[in-house]
């Protein structure tokens, strides 16, 4: 959604067009369906073309809930030359980039080789997906920085694909999605955690997935805004996990950055997480501290999609709790819930806190110097 807060309380605040800002969730699309083959041997060209590729879930191709236009994107980002919205570099400067300032764009491509059953092509896709957005962002435009997507559900080659990739200025974090064939904190994932802080970079965990389980834990709901609602349950679920496993005890300097689903569920799940493992902190006794702890340390959030309570006073309450450090600033662009800069913070937010949510916290986590 785009976040506006009523006329009948405080009016939103705009931004100034020299204000800076970084936008931490940009999703580039590819332009045509072949445009990752260059960046692909033959063999994996010649497999796509025959046998296709196949997710672990029940459809063939496609999300369990179609949204009705192509990449989910506003319609106004259709590129003039052609091709869906996010495709096209100078569309995205026009549109997006130069009008907002932007002075830092991080991008996180959907659409890649996870979730695939096959995990050699999950492999070859993601790498090609690496090597596609430096040759046609991040190279172009040096304002735009890329995320690492790997395959996923095989741990040891997403390790491999990170620490080939690690310190490479184009690349500022790694990229995972919450629904995945299990719980984020298990064993099979903990390579990807423990190569991606070797190598300094946070891990993101964006919003959507393809593990091959229902939405809910108790099936397939009937409609599409169940599952946008549900995107802060699946983050939850993929939180937990990542504590209650042991991850972030293990890996103490790992950096994870919640993406599009919202932060206003953080506080509730961290006092449940407390109060529970006060009674039952026996039966994990490699999570020495209370959960909310490791929580407020090392993870981080996107502010896409933004809750917008009726009383103002109760988000900056969850705010408070998590931090004016922790937020990230996002747009979602081209999608349809894009969050316009200057309509996301109301009146009365101090000058430190408006720097940092807008630039001085992406700069910080992401390395990248004013």
């Amino acid at each position: 959604m785009n976040v506006q807060f009523r006329e009948s309380t405080e009016a939103a605040s705009p931004l100034t067009v020299k204000t800076a800002i970084a936008d931490c969730d940009i999703h580039p699309a590819r332009a045509t369906r072949t445009e990752l083959y260059p960046y692909l041997a033959k063999r994996w060209q010649h497999h796509l073309e025959v046998y296709g590729v196949h997710a672990y879930q029940g459809m063939m191709e496609g999300p369990p809930y179609p949204k009705a236009q192509p990449n989910a994107s506003r319609r106004d980002a259709y590129p003039p030359e052609g091709g869906p919205q996010g495709s096209s570099l100078s569309f995205m400067r026009k549109q997006l980039l130069d009008p907002n300032n932007v002075e830092l764009g991080v991008l996180n491509p959907l659409n890649t080789g996870q979730g695939i059953r096959n995990h050699e092509l999950s492999a070859a896709l993601c790498s090609a997906i690496n090597d596609w957005q430096i040759d046609k962002w991040t190279s172009k435009d040096k304002r735009l920085k890329a995320s690492i997507v790997v395959g996923n559900e095989d741990g040891l080659s997403a390790a491999a694909e990170i620490r080939e990739r690690a310190g490479d200025k184009n690349f500022v974090q790694v990229l995972l999605l919450s629904r995945n064939v299990e719980p984020l904190g298990q064993r099979r994932y903990w390579p990807i955690y423990q190569a991606a802080e070797e190598a300094g970079l946070p891990v993101g965990v964006h919003a959507f997935g393809f593990g091959g389980n229902p939405i809910t834990p108790s099936g397939w709901p009937s409609y599409y805004i169940e599952e946008m609602v549900g995107h802060s349950q699946c983050q939850q679920s993929a939180l937990a996990s990542l504590v209650l496993e042991g991850v972030f005890e293990r890996f103490p300097k790992l950096k994870m950055v919640m993406i599009e689903a919202g932060f206003g569920w953080a506080p509730s799940l961290a006092w449940r997480l407390d109060k529970v493992w006060h009674r039952l902190r026996s039966e994990v006794p490699h999570v020495k501290r209370p959960p909310s702890e490791y929580i407020r340390e090392q993870v981080w959030w996107t502010t896409q999609p933004m809750e917008d309570p009726e009383r103002r006073e109760d988000l900056f309450d969850v705010i408070k709790w998590i931090g004016w450090d922790r937020l990230l600033f996002a747009t979602d662009y081209p999608h349809w819930d894009y969050d316009e800069p200057s309509r996301v913070l109301p009146a009365g937010v101090s000058d430190a806190n408006r720097e940092a949510f807008y630039l001085g916290n992406a700069r910080k986590l992401y390395g990248i110097a004013a």
